[in-house]
C-alpha cells in the first residue's frame, strides 16, 4: 500500500511538471510570436522598481514691450534769445598778465551784453622793450584806428625787469636814469588816452613770489600811481588782495564766492582762472560806475517832481543821489573805535538816575536793587 500510494505522488509530479512544460512551451511561442521576453515575470520579480522623474520647469517670462520715444520732428524750432550787440567797449591792453585780466573782466560782465571787452594784450611786451613792441605807439594807433572804445584798462611791467635801451645809451633796473625814461612812458601812454578823452584804468602789479622780484614790481607800482594818476588815470591796488594777513606772498585765497582756492599759478607770477577772475573783481566796478554813467536818463521826469502843496503850489522835489556802486572800504586790521573798550554811549541821553545805574552796573559790577514785587525780589515774608 505505501509503495502504491509513493508510486502515485511520483506520476501526478511528473503529470504536474508535464503541465508546467507544456504552459512554459505555449507561452513561449505566442511570446516569441510576438516578440516578448517569456522570462519577464522573473524578471519583473526580483528587479527594483524603476521611477520616472520630472523636473520643474519654471514658466516662461513674460516680454515686456518698452515704449519708443516718438522721434521729434526735424520741423520743431528751438527758440533762442536774440542777442544783444556790443555797444560799450573795453580795451584791455598789457602783457601776459593784461591778458589773464581780459579773460577776467569777459566772465565778470558777463551779465551785462551790452559790455564787449577788446584783449589787446601782448605776451613777453612791457615798456621797457620798445624794440620788440612799442606799446606808446600802439597805444597811439588804438585812439586813431576808429575803433570805439569807451574805457581802456592795462596791466603791465612783469616783463621790466631789465635794462632799459634808447638813444643815449643802456641803464640798469632801479637807477635813476632808468626810472626817469621808465617814468615818462608811463606818462606818455596815460596822455594819450586822456586826449582822446578815454578814461584809463591802471591796475597795479600783483606781489609775487620771489622776494626780489615782488621788491622790484612794488617800486613799479610807485611809479604807476604818481605818473598815470596825472593824466586822469584811475589806479587799482591789488597788492593786498592777493597776500595773507600778514602781507606776504599766498598762492591761495579767498575767491569772489568766498571760498579759499588756488588763485596764483606755479610760477608764483600768474594767476590761475579763479585768480583772474578775483583780479577783474577789482576792476569791474569801475567799468560798471563808467556804464551806468554815460547812459541818458530813462525818465527825466525822475530827477525832478512836480507835487502839488495842500495850500495849491507847486513845489519841485528834487529825487535823492544815486548810491554809490560800492561803499567805502573798512580795513578789518584798523585801529580800535573805542579805545579802553568803553562804551559809546552819549553823553546828552544819559540822565542822572540812568548814569548812577550805569556805573553801578558796568563799572562797578553791582546789580541793581530789587523792587517789590518783582521776579529778583528774595525778601521774606512775601508782601
Amino acid at each position: 500500500m505505501e509503495q502504491k500510494a509513493h508510486t502515485g505522488r511520483i506520476w501526478r509530479g511528473i503529470r504536474l511538471l508535464a503541465a508546467i512544460a507544456l504552459c512554459l512551451s505555449l507561452g513561449t511561442g505566442s511570446a516569441r510570436a510576438q516578440g516578448l521576453n517569456p522570462f519577464n515575470w522573473f524578471q519583473q520579480m526580483f528587479q527594483p522598481p524603476s521611477y520616472s522623474y520630472r523636473y520643474y520647469e519654471p514658466p516662461p517670462r513674460p516680454h515686456y514691450r518698452v515704449p519708443r520715444s516718438k522721434p521729434v520732428e526735424q520741423t520743431q524750432k528751438i527758440e533762442t534769445k536774440p542777442s544783444v550787440p556790443p555797444t560799450f567797449f573795453v580795451a584791455v591792453l598789457g602783457d601776459s598778465l593784461g591778458q589773464l585780466l581780459g579773460q577776467g573782466l569777459t566772465e565778470s560782465l558777463s551779465d551785462r551784453p551790452e559790455v564787449g571787452v577788446l584783449r589787446d594784450a601782448r605776451d613777453d611786451s612791457g615798456l621797457v622793450r620798445d624794440d620788440f613792441y612799442d606799446w606808446t605807439k600802439a597805444a597811439h594807433d588804438l585812439v586813431t584806428s576808429g575803433q570805439k572804445i569807451n574805457v581802456a584798462v592795462i596791466l603791465i611791467g612783469s616783463n621790466d625787469h631789465q635794462p632799459l635801451h634808447d638813444a643815449s645809451g643802456t641803464y640798469d633796473p632801479g637807477t635813476p636814469k632808468w626810472q626817469e625814461i621808465y617814468a615818462a612812458r608811463v606818462e606818455a601812454i596815460a596822455a594819450i588816452f586822456h586826449d582822446a578823452k578815454i578814461p584809463l584804468i591802471w591796475v597795479g602789479l600783483p606781489i609775487m613770489k620771489s622776494d626780489r622780484f615782488s621788491t622790484e614790481m612794488a617800486a613799479l607800482n610807485d611809479i604807476y600811481r604818481e605818473r598815470a594818476s596825472k593824466n586822469g588815470a584811475t589806479y587799482v591796488d591789488i597788492w593786498q588782495a592777493f597776500g595773507d594777513d600778514r602781507g606776504q606772498y599766498s598762492p591761495y585765497g579767498p575767491d569772489v564766492n568766498g571760498q579759499v582756492v588756488r588763485l596764483r599759478a606755479l610760477d608764483g607770477v600768474h594767476f590761475t582762472k579763479a585768480g583772474a577772475v578775483k583780479l577783474a573783481s577789482f576792476v569791474a566796478p569801475n567799468i560798471r560806475q563808467i556804464l551806468d554813467a554815460g547812459k541818458p536818463q530813462g525818465d527825466a521826469a525822475l530827477a525832478k517832481i512836480e507835487t502839488t502843496t495842500p495850500a495849491g503850489t507847486n513845489a519841485a522835489v528834487t529825487a535823492p543821489a544815486p548810491k554809490p556802486p560800492i561803499g567805502p572800504v573798512l580795513p578789518l586790521t584798523g585801529p580800535v573805535l573805542a579805545p579802553g573798550a568803553q562804551l559809546a554811549t552819549p553823553a546828552a541821553s544819559r540822565t542822572g538816575e540812568a548814569q548812577s545805574l550805569i556805573e553801578q552796573t558796568f563799572a562797578s559790577g553791582k546789580p541793581p536793587e530789587p523792587k517789590p514785587g518783582r521776579a529778583d525780589d528774595f525778601s521774606w515774608p512775601r508782601q
